[in-house]
């Protein structure tokens, strides 16, 4: 039977017991599906569910084959090794047993000969070439990534399940995962906000928290089906404004009548031109037609005023989202960063950055781009005072404000509207919900305690904590900015970027995001040398 997985009626819920999604049917063939939908809707959890980490609250699924689940977080244990993820530890030590002419009689039947080889395959496969022996904790976080991803395929599973794969991965390990995924003749189901790497699927799956929709071919093919859901929903509001006006103009038009078909009644009653059991009958008459007809056309428009909040709502669903934001009014000879001569690192006998020269003027925005462990992190950390430089000096404006991956500027005890107030202490209670209502946190949302939030959700938090305020920082350092958003909320970050006119300097190996913002300038490292102004 060929690998196939099948979700009948399903119904998800977080381990609290908030419902995610209800009555899903969806079935997944042997091809290449991106899962997307926004932050927190359960696309995490629907992998879990699958691959039997949580159970489903009704409904049922069926697995047809194998399945390979690369969590986005996982815990690894102290000294653990390549090996140890690709659970070959004990075949190993067999082998170079073996190797070595210690193995007994009966062990050397169950010698796996290959397992070296194939080892180097499937590392290569990702582009990465670590020994077995390599402890992960020499290993940065993409570089775990790839070793993850390699002991999936090692495994040979009929499906992959990928949550977030090219998280934390330069641009080699994204081309290696998007190369790897292009080869891959089983199933995969792949969440993930990299638009780039979205654009190679067979199809896309949305999720919502009322349904899930199925479109064929890849991201731009389903953009392109939105774009025209969107154009028709606009047309259905349109429509259904009109016919609000309409009413409302119908209903001036017959109360003005009625009105001037009163006050002819009056004036003929006063004047005493038709008898008073006469006069008083058509009075009644008139009222209880009025009565009526009042009724009918307020129901009318009760209809009509429904079908546009419905039409509006779709709208809201559908378009781009949108951030505005107070200015910096940053001078463009102001210099906001500048390192002369910097060597830095963590330990003074090998220096990452060395002699390290580079300035920021004006509202530029700079993207950081580099290799994996090249010293992006080391660079960032300069500029927030948390490392000092072994050499040379560094000079930053003091209103800046960072975005590190955990986002640790908010305290994650306190709700995002603390965070907002805690943050802006002059803001008033309607400046603060306006700034959280900009960044999709209205009403209660903005409630939510900040150590609730997934990922996506703490970044826009972030977001609107440091930006919604009325002097934004002339300074926004971003380390890896799209990593946890969903692409609905990216897009909502790059409108308020791209409307922000302080300084940028972005860590981002995702080239769509970088483009859209209109970076001015790259600066590469590459082993703590300096290439600027170059595409690394």
């Amino acid at each position: 039977m060929p690998a196939s997985i099948i979700l009948s009626n399903l119904s998800l819920s977080t381990p609290d017991g908030r419902s995610l999604f209800s009555n899903v049917d969806l079935t997944f063939a042997a091809e290449r599906t991106g899962l997307v939908g926004r932050n927190g809707v359960g696309k995490t959890t629907l992998l879990a569910a699958i691959s039997g980490h949580h159970l489903p609250q009704s409904g049922r699924f069926m697995v047809n084959g194998s399945i390979g689940l690369l969590r986005q977080d996982v815990q690894l244990a102290a000294g653990a090794t390549v090996a140890d993820l690709f659970g070959v530890r004990p075949a190993l030590a067999l082998l170079r047993r073996a190797e070595r002419g210690e193995a007994s009689a009966d062990e050397l039947a169950d010698v796996d000969w290959t397992l070296e080889a194939r080892l180097e395959a499937a590392l290569a496969r990702l582009g990465f070439d670590p020994s077995p022996d390599t402890e992960l904790s020499c290993l940065s976080g993409g570089q775990i990534t790839r070793v993850r991803l390699a002991a999936l395929i090692f495994a040979g599973p009929d499906f992959l399940l990928l949550d977030e794969p090219t998280n934390n991965l330069d641009r080699h390990g994204r081309k290696a995962v998007i190369d790897l995924l292009a080869a891959w003749r089983g199933g995969a189901i792949v969440v993930s906000h990299d638009r780039e790497l979205l654009d190679t699927m067979d199809a896309i799956v949305e999720l919502t928290s009322l349904s899930a929709a199925r479109y064929g071919g890849n991201w731009s093919s389903y953009r392109a089906h939105k774009a025209v859901e969107l154009a028709a929903v606009r047309h259905d509001l349109a429509h259904a404004e009109k016919r609000l006006s309409e009413i409302d103009g119908k209903t001036q038009e017959a109360a003005e009548r009625k009105a001037r078909k009163d006050s002819g009644g009056r004036n003929k009653r006063a004047k005493g031109d038709m008898p008073r059991i006469l006069a008083g009958a058509r009075k009644d008459r008139s009222e209880d037609t009025g009565g009526k007809t009042a009724q009918i056309a307020e129901r009318r428009r009760a209809e009509a005023l429904e079908a546009v909040d419905a039409a509006r709502r779709r709208v809201e669903i559908l378009q781009p989202l949108s951030v505005k934001l107070p200015a910096t009014n940053l001078p463009a000879g102001r210099e906001v960063v500048s390192f002369d001569g910097v060597s830095a690192g963590y330990r003074p006998e090998r220096p990452i950055l060395r002699n390290l020269s580079l300035a920021i003027v004006g509202p530029e925005r700079v993207a950081l781009v580099g290799p994996n462990g090249s010293g992006k992190t080391t660079l960032l950390k300069l500029i927030a005072g948390e490392l000092h430089p072994f050499s040379g000096t560094v000079r930053v404006r003091p209103d800046f404000a960072l975005f590190d991956q955990k986002v640790s500027l908010l305290d994650p005890a306190l709700s995002i509207l603390e965070n907002f107030r805690r943050l802006n202490p002059k803001a008033d209670a309607n400046a603060c919900h306006a700034a959280l209502a900009r960044f999709m946190f209205r009403a209660d949302a903005a409630l939510q305690m900040a150590g609730s939030l997934s990922g996506g959700q703490m970044f826009r938090a972030g977001l609107a904590c440091v930006l919604g305020g009325q002097t934004p920082p002339s300074l926004l350092i971003l380390d890896e900015p799209t990593n946890h958003l969903d692409v609905a909320s990216i897009e909502a970050v790059e409108a308020g970027l791209r409307a922000y006119d302080g300084a940028l300097l972005v860590v981002s190996h995702d080239e769509a995001f970088l483009e859209a913002i209109g970076m001015t300038r790259r600066i590469g490292l590459a082993a703590g040398a300096l290439h600027n102004g170059g595409t690394i």
